[in-house]
């Protein structure tokens, strides 16, 4: 069944898929969190940072518990962070343009499962300057599940494992020669792991243009950062913006690629 043929079907799924994803931005934030806090995020209810209060009900409404209960802990009265709604709606979002991308299907179904892991990496990378190898491992799992479904034979997949060769092995290789030259680390192991495996999902040439959006949106944001935040830390993690180029391309990469290739044809 298409979402597309019928309006009614079209809002109704849109209309889930929003809700839905709020939820899980909720989740992923929550996981997030306790995987750079060092605490499991598979045991344990959700909990005030704060003062420890174990979450009710009431409280784990997404976006809507923030604003009833004005962005503070209904027992300690400490501030909420607005990451906590702000996560939330973002990730409503992307659930949303996921579903209208790529219709009810397993590859929808795929992509969705990465968006979810480039999200949960790039909010522990943001607050802890690292990229957990257990979400790379399992988006690679997911990659390999989903495989028989969303390639036409394994000749076709294999495009994908060369892919996550070339710019793993690639980037590696870069890295380690700018060590060489700056005497310093250039790139963390985690973004080179990264790249890898979001070769398997983009394939040959997508990640090409990924790597150059994530360089000029980084860039540009540390060039931003510098001149109007006073003490900026001197680290930048750089996972966040390899995800978002990674969102980006996996969502309409076809459609940016068949553009740009239609300036080369006669």
């Amino acid at each position: 069944m298409s979402i597309y043929a019928d309006k009614t079907i079209l809002i109704y799924c849109c209309f889930v898929a929003v809700v839905f994803g709020c939820a899980m931005g909720s989740f992923l934030n929550c996981a997030a969190w306790r995987i750079a806090h060092g605490e499991s995020f598979i045991k344990g209810r959700s909990h005030c940072t704060t003062c420890g209060h174990v979450l009710g009900a009431s409280e784990l409404i997404p976006v809507l518990s923030w604003v009833i209960q004005r962005g503070r802990c209904k027992v300690c009265k400490q501030k909420i962070s607005v990451r906590y709604p702000l996560t939330e709606l973002f990730f409503g979002l992307m659930t949303l343009l996921c579903l209208l991308r790529f219709d009810l299907t397993l590859l929808c179904l795929r992509n969705w499962i990465l968006i979810c892991c480039l999200f949960c990496l790039s909010l522990v990378d943001m607050e802890e300057y690292i990229i957990p190898d257990g979400i790379l491992i399992f988006a690679a799992i997911v990659w390999l599940a989903f495989a028989p479904f969303a390639y036409d034979g394994w000749m076709d997949a294999g495009k994908g494992v060369l892919a996550a060769i070339i710019y793993g092995g690639g980037i590696l290789l870069v890295s380690l020669i700018l060590d060489k030259i700056l005497k310093k680390d250039s790139l963390g192991g985690g973004d080179i792991k990264l790249i890898a495996v979001i070769g398997l999902y983009l394939g040959l040439i997508a990640p090409l243009f990924m790597m150059i959006l994530a360089c000029v949106t980084g860039l540009l944001f540390l060039v931003i950062r510098n001149k109007f935040v006073k003490n900026s830390p001197e680290q930048m993690p750089f996972g966040p913006f390899i995800s978002a180029a990674a969102a980006i391309m996996l969502l309409y990469g076809d459609l940016f690629l068949s553009w740009y290739m239609g300036f080369f044809k006669l």
